[in-house]
């Protein structure tokens, strides 16, 4: 999992409530034995010629960070929906509330997920649309701050042991193996004590 420290770069809005992993990554592009996983991302919306979906506009093309509505990736449990944002140059989102499925889902895939408290929020959206893609923000986990153009600070929450996760580029598995010199501690003293729970018996 690629570590995720600090982030510099284009915030792009799309301030819609309840945006669902279908409309994030339409199920029919998973059929494919090797899915474009790009071209997947918001595939209906980019679809409509007569309005051009904000990722497609030049300024906001690639743009590390998406600004988003309440409840984002709510509907079905498809981390293809995440992996999808990712193959754009996804890095971040910043949302009003996240459906808490796609929230760890972005976590274990290294994308940083922020929720601000109203008060900031509101700032922040304002500050994201003023600007419209021609000044950069700044993102930094370390301090747990987003810069804004202008130069305003705003902190954000994250847990301590996603912060860790995200700071270091661990999945579960490796956060896990943080620990091993306890697990084999514990698997001795468990052969020791408790021989019964090393043996399987299959049956016949």
């Amino acid at each position: 999992m690629e570590r995720f420290t600090t982030l510099r770069g284009v915030a792009a809005p799309l301030l819609i409530d309840n945006i669902n992993t279908d409309q994030i990554a339409p199920v029919q592009f998973m059929r494919a034995l090797e899915p474009d996983y790009q071209t997947a991302l918001f595939a209906r919306w980019r679809a409509d010629a007569d309005k051009p979906f904000v990722l497609d506009i030049p300024r906001f093309h690639r743009a590390p960070i998406l600004v988003t509505g309440a409840n984002f990736g709510c509907g079905s449990a498809r981390e293809v929906a995440v992996w999808a944002l990712a193959a754009h140059g996804v890095r971040s989102i910043v949302a009003r509330s996240f459906a808490e499925v796609y929230r760890e889902s972005l976590i274990k895939n290294g994308i940083l997920p922020v929720v601000l408290a109203p008060p900031d929020r509101l700032d922040f959206e304002q500050q994201v649309l003023a600007v419209d893609g021609q000044s950069p923000f700044a993102i930094a986990l370390t301090a747990q701050t987003i810069t804004c153009p202008d130069g305003t600070k705003i902190a954000f929450e994250i847990d301590a042991g996603e912060r860790t996760a995200l700071l270091e580029g661990l999945d579960d598995v490796a956060m896990t193996l943080k620990h091993r010199p306890l697990i084999e501690d514990w698997e001795s003293r468990a052969a020791k004590h408790q021989p019964w729970l090393q043996k399987i018996t299959l049956p016949e």
